[in-house]
């Protein structure tokens, strides 16, 4: 495989431990989603998602195939495909504010990670970054990026990496995204301009925060949080973060 080669600008040092990349991006309450979207969730079932999924402003007609069973209280519903509670703004106080403050902690997250400036890496491999080891850093694309092979995330547990994408992003049907060196998804913020498509098979690692909307064939699973400003479609899929 073929690691890219540069000096990584920002370096925080936290006791004797010395960590890579840039700050990391805050999700505050987003992240107490593994699926939140503003213009709804569906599933062909069956799915499975490991944690709370919410959508807000919609209502709860914009969750399709769970086969939702709502709380004594109104509050939130349950699902056998979710090891967790869903939520929607139709749902009974005080979920509606709750959601509320997710999802703009979510476009704020957004915000925040698409505008990092000063890239370590530009346009790297012209947006075809299958095979490569990508180490931590701030990486920008101006184009669309497709992983055909397997792609590896390198470094550690304290290491940080944010990809800007102007374009669409696609995961190859029975590929994956592998971490090494102890790297963690929670640290790895893919900010995406246009759709996200993880093809049949295939596997994914790290937060998504996606303009448009995510898409999880047929077989395929993310160790992430799927943060959408309209839509996730999962196709029995699994979501675990």
């Amino acid at each position: 495989m073929i690691a890219p080669i540069s000096i990584i600008s920002f370096l925080t040092t936290l006791g004797s431990v010395v960590a890579l990349g840039p700050a990391a991006v805050n999700l505050r309450t987003a992240a107490n989603f593994a699926i939140l979207a503003k213009a709804g969730v569906t599933t062909m079932p069956v799915s499975k998602i490991t944690g709370a999924v919410g959508v807000s402003p919609i209502g709860v007609q914009a969750i399709t195939g769970f086969s939702l069973a709502l709380a004594s209280n109104g509050e939130f519903a349950t699902s056998s495909q979710v090891v967790g509670d869903v939520f929607a703004a139709s749902f009974a106080a005080p979920t509606p504010a709750t959601l509320t403050v997710a999802v703009g902690d979510m476009g704020t997250a957004l915000t925040d990670a698409n505008g990092r400036a000063t890239p370590n890496f530009t346009n790297l491999a012209t947006g075809t970054i299958g095979g490569l080891v990508l180490t931590p850093g701030l990486y920008k694309w101006t184009t669309a990026v497709s992983i055909g092979n397997d792609v590896t995330i390198s470094g550690s547990a304290t290491d940080t990496w944010i990809f800007q994408i102007a374009g669409t992003l696609s995961l190859s049907a029975g590929k994956k995204v592998v971490l090494a060196g102890g790297a963690l998804t929670s640290n790895i913020v893919w900010v995406v301009g246009g759709a996200v498509t993880i093809a049949a098979g295939a596997h994914f690692e790290g937060v998504i925060l996606a303009t448009t909307s995510i898409t999880l064939e047929t077989g395929s699973s993310a160790n992430s949080r799927l943060l959408s400003q309209t839509s996730v479609a999962l196709q029995a899929a699994t979501v675990f973060n």
